[in-house]
């Protein structure tokens, strides 16, 4: 649904993919430069035994402390070691390759200052958000947002509500089908209580809209499709191992408008993500002069 990629879910998934990303790189300069920097666990302790070498890199048994539990056999204890020396010589390798290819014009220290920086903001806007933000959205708010984006809102396929019930073969079917053909509010609760005795599966929620691909595959292959939809309305068919009763109470074609119940939760995320940048501009402006009424801002031009 377009919803789901909306503007600023689109900019939020890119966003964390650059986060991500940028937190391997500068891991990756975090490990080079303390490559650079040495070890200071490469001095030697007495009697201490030498596990491996890769150029001024050393691995010692004594670091390997942690590495093997109490209690493990001989034999397990030297299998451990000896996998986490493979391991060790193979990281130390990619290190040195990576320090020898690092761009001339690259600078890990200011990058690794920028990071922290930006780990520090984002630390603090969390919590500033966390302390003041009004999480409510009402009903109210929810419409009014819903109308003015339903763009944002159409349907990549058909959606259906629907009830269904699959039943194992086995099951008793003189209740079920007086209670499937009954409107009282007392029988629905009944077969809820049948469902939950017998049913396989049971979609019984006369309010809740379902992709009809999810819907179709508790189905046998072919009965719902989004073609027939909103044309076969109510089914009862069985195989070799299961009974399935189903009835679409109605359907929303692909390309229209999704209907705000089934885009509820998304709308919400929406209106609190806009609500929580609002909330941290304004909060950034009242710092900026505040600081600037007491002095400790000056711009000198």
């Amino acid at each position: 649904m377009h919803y789901g990629r909306s503007v600023t879910y689109f900019w939020n998934d890119i966003l964390r993919m650059l986060r991500f990303f940028f937190t391997l790189f500068v891991g990756s300069c975090l490990a080079i430069s303390f490559w650079q920097c040495g070890s200071k666990r490469d001095a030697p302790k007495a009697g201490d035994k030498l596990l491996a070498k890769v150029y001024n890199k050393n691995l010692y048994l004594s670091e390997l402390t942690d590495i093997v539990p109490e209690g493990a056999t001989k034999e397990d204890s030297a299998l451990m070691v000896s996998a986490y020396t493979q391991r060790w010589v193979r990281e130390q390798l990619l290190m040195y390759e990576a320090e020898r290819n690092i761009p001339k014009d690259l600078n890990i220290d200011a990058l690794v200052r920028d990071y922290r920086a930006s780990l520090v903001r984002f630390n603090y806007e969390e919590q500033i958000i966390a302390e003041r933000l009004d999480s409510t959205v009402t009903e109210v708010e929810q419409q009014e947002f819903y109308d003015i984006n339903k763009d944002q809102f159409q349907l990549e396929s058909t959606i259906v509500k629907c009830l269904l019930i699959k039943i194992p073969s086995k099951a008793p079917l003189k209740d079920l089908n007086k209670l499937w053909s009954s409107h009282s509010p007392a029988d629905e609760t009944k077969l809820a209580a049948y469902a939950r005795q017998w049913a396989a599966t049971a979609l019984l929620d006369p309010k809740k809209w379902y992709k009809v691909e999810d819907v179709a595959a508790l189905l046998p292959k072919g009965t719902l499709t989004p073609d027939n939809a909103g044309s076969r309305r109510e089914g009862t068919l069985s195989d070799s191992d299961f009974r399935y009763y189903y009835r679409i109470l109605d359907a929303i074609r692909g390309k229209e408008t999704a209907p705000l119940e089934y885009v509820r939760e998304q709308a919400v995320k929406v209106i609190l993500h806009r609500r929580k940048q609002a909330l941290l501009e304004k909060w950034k402006d009242d710092l900026y002069q505040q600081e600037l009424r007491h002095e400790n801002v000056k711009i000198i031009q």
